[in-house]
């Protein structure tokens, strides 16, 4: 992943144009270059790492999900939080993800668990760690990702306003204080996962999402996929 190989939509690069110069981002991109050159199987592959920021530009960003990991098993990871190729069966968290969704409002569920339509409608599926190596989950946790990703959420509190943050589960409420919640709207819950025993569902978190969106006079988004 040489500097000239990140292609990143133009907004975020504006955003994030001296990120990349930092001492812990060189030292990232010479871990992943390193890994390949070491054979290592990396999810997702290079082409989707930055997936998330190239389908939902920095100025169209209305709500922030935020994932931890990416899926580590094949075929799987796609560069967005919660998300898995058409192709691939519905994860465990996904699909506690539909069932408050159908709870909350009028959704079908639908038979794959591609959220790309989330993404381009404004719906930044972020993972803190964009890469993994396969079948290690949190392998690449201390390669300076976190700082990447923070400092991702702290631009998008700083420079927008008016973005519902959703942060399930504890990894993710620790990122409250990088949001100003004067400007936006932070919404905490349990995480999704069956580990979670139930927990996440009653949040309706979605349904709150399209209704502060709309009280901004922001376009609600179509969760129905």
């Amino acid at each position: 992943m040489s500097k000239r190989k990140i292609l990143l939509e133009e907004s975020w690069k504006t955003a994030l144009l001296t990120e990349f110069d930092q001492t812990y981002f060189q030292e990232l991109r010479t871990f992943l270059i390193t890994q390949k050159k070491q054979q290592k199987n990396i999810y997702p592959p290079s082409s989707l790492i930055f997936n998330a920021f190239n389908s939902t530009p920095f100025d169209k960003v209305k709500v922030v999900i935020l994932g931890q990991d990416p899926y580590h098993r094949p075929n799987q990871a796609m560069g967005l939080s919660f998300s898995v190729p058409k192709s691939v069966r519905i994860p465990p968290s996904l699909n506690n993800i539909y069932k408050e969704l159908e709870k909350d409002i009028n959704f079908k569920v639908p038979s794959h668990g591609d959220l790309t339509s989330w993404a381009t409608q404004g719906v930044f599926l972020l993972n803190a760690f964009l890469t993994v190596e396969a079948g290690k989950p949190g392998s690449h946790r201390n390669i300076g990702w976190g700082l990447f990703t923070d400092k991702v959420i702290s631009l998008l509190s700083e420079q927008r306003q008016n973005i519902v943050f959703m942060l399930w589960g504890n990894f993710a409420k620790n990122k409250t204080d990088l949001i100003n919640h004067s400007k936006h709207l932070v919404l905490t819950a349990a995480h999704p996962s069956p580990l979670a025993r139930g927990a996440f569902f009653g949040s309706k978190h979605f349904s709150k999402a399209n209704e502060y969106l709309i009280s901004k006079s922001i376009k609600p988004i179509e969760w129905q996929i």
